[in-house]
């Protein structure tokens, strides 16, 4: 097995990818569309977790239809500039060739234009790429899809992404799903194993078949053998599984030992745990009285995280992890159990998505700090709150403040709470841009001169001030 095993059988064709049938079928349809002219929508977005075959499905279907295929990563410079003269080439004409040769739809077919985690445009590494993201899906004559992981995050900051673009949603394949390809791949290999290893190895992934299919090839290299015990050694695939493991064993077990334990499994810090907890206990604990004593417990928890964040003391950390699993699973006294599935916590959610909004401001900050020759702070507590209202009520305002800070689209949408496409924000920049023609210089002809020339007049000779330094006397 000297190739590796998720290239060696990644599916070619839209036939072999496994699970998510209806959104196989809807991208299918959408490229198909294609052959009667331009459709719709331009764009496709393809959502869901990693690992689950997004960009797969994209790959296998450039290869269904015979289309070439330009692909765009995250380790790809991603500006708008990049953009622009990269992906969006391909929205001027038919098609055009690997090389970059503009060709007729009829000679080199289309070619499939691929934004791999297109929600990853943070910072001044990817400055300017949002617009020209929205104009390559507005005006591109060749298909597009984007692959994101998080929808929210890249349909936030502009309304072309929800209204203009075909969303597919790609869910996680079951554990079952991953068993029968594992099971073909071991077929393939002549690798010897059994149903309840392989099961071990497709709940281990979390729904992540890229994972599980290197998991069992790290477990059978240089073997032709597979047994269970096997699969006891690799690690955990994903945190988020065994965050909800340990919940369950906080909220819904009365094994306080138990889950003293298994938080030592799970490998996090206790300040995220924190957040884990904080987020379910209010859906878990509906009795008033086991939330009372649960937010006792964790509020104990937390007194301690913080004497170690002052003191430096990290032994004190024993003390607060025990709070938060013992302590708060014995926090209920009732049987009263929820059944709802557990919550990632909505504080790192926010942190997650905001995380280009906050640097936008930051750089908004900067240049505003530059040009009022004040500090960063400063700008951020008194001049953009009464700058907001100021720009949203003067248009020319706006022009003559991108010109003079030097501000792109993305920072004036900030500054305005607008989104990046919207029509002042468009208007401002682009005037902003305009180059003034300069007036041409008026034409003097020249007249013959017919008078009589000026008497030369008497001027009586003026001395030049002596350059000798004044004393104190001459004053």
């Amino acid at each position: 097995m000297s190739q590796d095993l998720t290239e060696k059988y990644r599916p070619r064709t839209l036939n072999d990818v496994v699970g998510n049938p209806k959104a196989v079928s809807e991208l299918k349809a959408w490229a198909e569309s294609w052959d009667k002219g331009i459709p719709r929508y331009r764009a496709a977005i393809l959502m869901g977790s990693p690992g689950i075959g997004k960009t797969t499905c994209a790959e296998a279907l450039a290869n269904d239809m015979g289309w070439g295929l330009l692909e765009m990563n995250a380790s790809d410079q991603r500006t708008g500039d990049a953009i622009r003269s990269v992906a969006l080439r391909g929205a001027y004409s038919n098609t055009f060739s690997d090389g970059g040769d503009y060709l007729n739809a009829s000679e080199g077919g289309r070619k499939l234009i691929i934004l791999d985690e297109a929600d990853s445009l943070f910072g001044n590494a990817d400055r300017g790429a949002l617009p020209a993201i929205a104009e390559l899906i507005k005006q591109t004559r060749q298909p597009v899809i984007l692959i994101v992981n998080d929808f929210y995050a890249l349909s936030k900051k502009s309304s072309v992404i929800k209204t203009e673009t075909l969303q597919l949603n790609f869910l996680k394949p079951s554990a079952v799903t991953i068993i029968k390809v594992l099971k073909r791949i071991c077929a393939a290999e002549g690798i010897d194993t059994n149903d309840e290893t392989l099961k071990r190895i497709a709940e281990n992934a979390n729904g992540d078949m890229r994972a599980a299919v290197r998991d069992l090839e790290s477990l059978t290299i240089g073997r032709k053998e597979l047994v269970f015990d096997d699969a006891e050694y690799i690690s955990g695939r994903n945190v988020r599984k065994t965050m909800y493991d340990l919940m369950g064993s906080i909220f819904r077990k009365s094994d306080a030992m138990g889950s003293r334990a298994m938080l030592r499994d799970v490998d996090e810090e206790p300040s995220y745990v924190l957040l884990w907890l904080d987020e379910n206990m209010p859906y878990e604990y509906t009795d008033r009285g086991d939330l009372v004593r649960g937010y006792e417990k964790l509020s104990r928890a937390d007194i301690f995280l913080g004497r170690v964040n002052r003191r430096q003391y990290y032994g004190m950390w024993s003390y607060a992890t025990d709070t938060m699993t013992a302590g708060v699973c014995t926090a209920r006294r009732t049987n009263n159990i929820s059944m709802e599935r557990f919550k990632f916590p909505g504080y790192m959610m926010k942190l997650s998505r905001s995380k280009s909004i906050r640097a936008t401001k930051a750089s908004v900050c900067q240049k505003l700090a530059d040009m009022l020759h004040t500090s960063t702070k400063r700008v951020s507590m008194d001049v953009i709150p009464p700058l907001k209202n100021m720009l949203n009520n003067d248009p020319e305002l706006r022009v003559g403040l991108v010109k003079e800070a030097d501000l792109d689209a993305e920072e004036l949408a900030f500054l305005m709470d607008m989104k990046v496409d919207s029509k002042a924000v468009k208007e401002a920049i682009a005037a902003a841009n305009e180059v003034p023609e300069t007036p041409a210089k008026p034409t003097v002809k020249k007249k013959e001169i017919t008078e009589e020339p000026a008497k030369p007049v008497e001027t009586t000779e003026v001395k030049a001030p002596s350059k000798k330094q004044r004393s104190l006397f001459d004053f």
